[in-house]
């Protein structure tokens, strides 16, 4: 993709009241814009990060037999009254012009049980698992650190639906084994620690927590030992249950599963009929996870004094392609043929092939972060190379023109390139 032709706008400065690394960078970096209070758009290149971690989070969701499906953000009122969640404060209310009352939804237990119930008859048709990766909607009171905290986001929300609590623990596992093959994919730093069931219910709950200096969580961490503080006495400096000492960091929640146990099914009918003809109660467990909050963590987490680090599963592309020639030039007609044989060999490249000054261009492109950058210029054509430069590392080559898209590319997928 060349740059001249992206909706890519970088910016000097962060936005006057970001606190926040990841809200400041991606501001920064033109991954994303407000449109007003708690609601943001996610700008090409940031939606391109985006949906790589939807894509992770779908490959290993997928793998544990959980299938896909969609269900509406707008849903009519009765179930949630039903199973008496209707007086969230959070959740958004409306009426029809019929004066039918409907919702907004900021998670979808009500509407898969809905479903569940209508269609699911026997134990024959358990166990099942489904998921989606949709639109919530929540009237945050104190929306703040850009995508972390907002009043619109995309969750991936997956729902398990057993005959028994063996059926659901064996659910549970599974889950929990996928989450953490999706956030070791996403090469984030992670805790999974015992939570409070909150407003969801059931009998048991773990949060998937990202430390990282902008949570609004604790958590406290020794050897072998994760804790959310709330949820137990240590304190930064006492020793571990397991050995050494208790450190709190400050994290970010990135993902949460709950054992739910009959909550929904028992208000909402969603039974089936057992082996002797007798009628049961389904054993649901839910599991989130927020693919915006993982993008934020990430940043976090990664993030330097000049813009993002990416892991090289999310960055935007992999290469960014760097002419530091005009239009016309004879060094633009080699960055030209590098372009097109990085893009022949199937590279993911970014190609700033703007009409922009050596400094703009370069400093741009350590705020977006890509993992390898390629710089096409005068004094290295000189010597008959092109200069790559790891943005994780920050280790530096020089590449024979001939060679330097497969080069690259060895440098790309090699354990030093990454």
């Amino acid at each position: 993709m060349r740059l001249s032709e992206t909706f890519l706008p970088t910016l000097k400065d962060p936005p006057a009241d970001a606190e926040a690394v990841s809200h400041k960078l991606m501001v920064r970096a033109g991954l994303i814009r407000q449109l007003g209070t708690g609601l943001w758009t996610w700008l090409p290149a940031g939606w391109r990060v985006l949906r790589k971690v939807e894509a992770i989070i779908r490959e290993e969701m997928e793998a544990i037999g959980c299938q896909e499906m969609l269900m509406p953000v707008l849903q009519p009122a009765e179930p949630w009254e039903k199973t008496g969640r209707y007086g969230i404060e959070e959740m958004f209310k409306l009426e029809d012009r019929r004066g039918a009352r409907l919702v907004l939804a900021m998670t979808h237990e009500e509407s898969i049980t809905h479903h569940i119930a209508q269609d699911v008859r026997s134990y024959r048709d358990l166990p099942l698992m489904l998921f989606h990766i949709q639109t919530k909607e929540r009237d945050e009171p104190r929306p703040r650190a850009g995508v972390l905290r907002t009043r619109e986001f995309a969750m991936k929300d997956a729902y398990s639906f057993d005959r028994d609590e063996e059926g659901l623990a064996k659910a549970y596992e599974r889950q929990s084994g996928a989450y953490a093959r999706i956030l070791d994919r996403c090469e984030l730093r992670w805790f999974r620690v015992e939570s409070d069931v909150g407003m969801m219910g059931g009998s048991a709950a773990h949060e998937y927590m990202a430390p990282c200096a902008a949570g609004e969580d604790a958590v406290a961490l020794a050897p072998g030992f994760a804790a959310n503080v709330e949820a137990t006495e240590l304190r930064d400096g006492d020793p571990g249950p397991e050995g050494g000492t208790i450190e709190v960091e400050p994290a970010i929640e990135v993902g949460n599963i709950f054992k739910l146990g009959t909550r929904y099914s028992e208000p909402l009918g969603a039974t089936y009929l057992d082996e002797h003809g007798a009628e049961r109660p389904i054993v649901m467990g839910c599991y989130g996870i927020g693919p915006a909050r993982i993008v934020a963590a990430a940043i976090e987490q990664g993030a330097d004094e000049h813009g993002i680090v990416w892991p090289r599963a999310l960055a935007p592309w992999d290469i960014e392609l760097v002419s530091l020639a005009k239009a016309g030039e004879e060094e633009r007609a080699t960055a030209d043929e590098l372009y097109a044989a990085l893009r022949g060999a199937g590279a993911d490249v970014l190609y700033d092939d703007r009409d922009a000054g050596p400094g703009e261009k370069l400093t741009d492109a350590e705020l977006l972060g890509c993992p390898l950058r390629v710089v096409v210029g005068r004094r290295g054509l000189a010597k008959g190379v092109v200069e790559a430069s790891e943005r994780a590392t920050g280790a530096e080559h020089e590449l024979p023109v001939e060679e330097a898209a497969e080069r690259a590319l060895r440098l790309l997928h090699s354990e030093d390139g990454r």
